[in-house]
């Protein structure tokens, strides 16, 4: 499904019902499925989380994730858990090529049964779910926060907990605390001391509903819609202002480009902010990298350059995300540079339009993109890919005026 994306105006004014935070409702899932009195509320209706529920629901001897890469590193830790448990995890063509060895290697060190099927390194991955009681594990800090996010999940379960220690600059914190913040949720010990991140063991919990919050990083569209507009009155739910997302640093990023954020019970409203004086921007995203994408398409609406770091983690996601950026953002008529961490815009206040920007199975580069349509009318390719984490987004985009056109071919 291609789709021509047209404002009718820019002046903004919707309330949007977000879906649950897609990485909240997977942690939980994981959780409900490990400790069955669990009860979950707003849950994601996302594709990964509805891939991740089937999974742990289902008892089929190969497991297909297909493009969800939350799912594939909590589930190799889950099934490397469930004694008895034979499993083969795969996925799509580019899950193959998406490095999974270091979390390997983690479970093996606990004694974990886990064998590569094609590639070393690489999924397909034969589990044999094991009783495992070695607690002490390593693992290098600057990796995916996924992998140690797996590992603190099933901890838990463990018959002598975990103590994993993190070796180097420790990436996506906040993700890390928000793993912790929901075992504590459940009144599970842990600790978080310099690099050593500690889990303790517990067999029950007591029953609860946990609530998830809406996604932060679905959020971001929003944000970036706000700065492009002439105008804007954008309410959105279900949020928190303490929240355990790391995507919540929209609020602060934001308010450098020109959009004002107001809480009001679970409610926040996004404004534009008149006369605003618009420069250029450098932001460290080492703990949000998934909202790189928004704030430099924000950017090049805007005529303003940015200069982001903290991104070597975009280059393993459903695309090389720094490569596709300088792609599809040099089609517009952009100047930009990357490199494995970093990515610089300079200022321009020319976009080409009318350009189809192709989206590489990546859901954010095709809801990334569509806020530009303020600018220019613009064609996004392969526009369903946005079912894997915010299947309602099209649907939203028209509630705030936009013309979306099928195209055909």
């Amino acid at each position: 499904m291609n789709l021509l994306l047209q404002a009718t105006n820019n002046n903004l004014n919707a309330q949007i019902a977000v879906t649950g935070s897609k990485s909240e409702t997977n942690r939980l899932l994981l959780l409900q499925a490990l400790f069955a009195n669990i009860t979950l509320a707003n849950t994601s209706n996302s594709d990964d989380s509805e891939v991740m529920q089937m999974a742990l629901s289902g008892n089929e001897e190969v497991v297909d994730i297909h493009h969800a890469g939350t799912a594939m590193r909590f589930l190799t830790a889950y099934f490397a858990v469930k004694e008895g448990r034979e499993v083969v995890l795969t996925g799509s063509s580019r899950m193959q090529e998406r490095p999974v060895k270091i979390l390997v290697e983690a479970l093996r060190q606990l004694g974990a049964d886990i064998s590569f099927l094609k590639e070393e390194g690489y999924p397909p991955i034969k589990i044999k779910g094991q009783k495992i009681t070695k607690a002490k594990v390593n693992m290098a800090a600057n990796v995916s926060s996924q992998y140690i996010s797996a590992l603190l999940l099933v901890a838990p379960k463990l018959e002598n907990g975990i103590e994993l220690t993190l070796e180097g600059e420790i990436t996506s914190i906040p993700y890390i605390k928000m793993t912790l913040a929901l075992l504590n949720d459940l009144n599970i010990q842990t600790s978080f001391e310099g690099n050593v991140i500690k889990v303790w063991p517990q067999q029950d919990v007591e029953s609860k509903v946990m609530t998830v919050e809406s996604d932060w990083s679905s959020a971001s569209y929003f944000f970036s819609l706000a700065a492009l507009s002439d105008e804007a009155s954008i309410s959105l739910t279900s949020y928190k202002e303490s929240s355990l997302q790391g995507d919540s640093a929209l609020v602060t990023i934001y308010k450098e480009m020109g959009v004002e954020t107001q809480f009001n019970g679970d409610t926040i409203t996004l404004t534009k902010t008149k006369k605003f004086k618009y420069e250029d921007v450098t932001f460290d995203l080492n703990h949000t990298p998934d909202i790189a994408q928004t704030i430099v398409v924000t950017c090049l609406g805007l005529g303003i350059g940015c200069h982001l770091t903290g991104l070597h983690t975009l280059k393993i996601k459903e695309t090389d995300r720094l490569e596709a950026l300088r792609i599809e953002l040099s089609k517009l008529g952009a100047n930009i540079s990357v490199t494995n961490d970093s990515l610089t815009l300079v200022a321009t206040s020319d976009i080409n339009s009318n350009i189809r920007i192709g989206t590489y199975n990546d859901h954010r580069m095709a809801m990334a993109f569509a806020p530009l349509a303020l600018k220019v009318p613009i064609i996004i390719e392969n526009a369903d890919v946005v079912s894997k984490s915010y299947p309602d987004f099209w649907t939203d985009m028209e509630k705030l005026g936009y013309k979306v056109s099928d195209l055909v071919g």
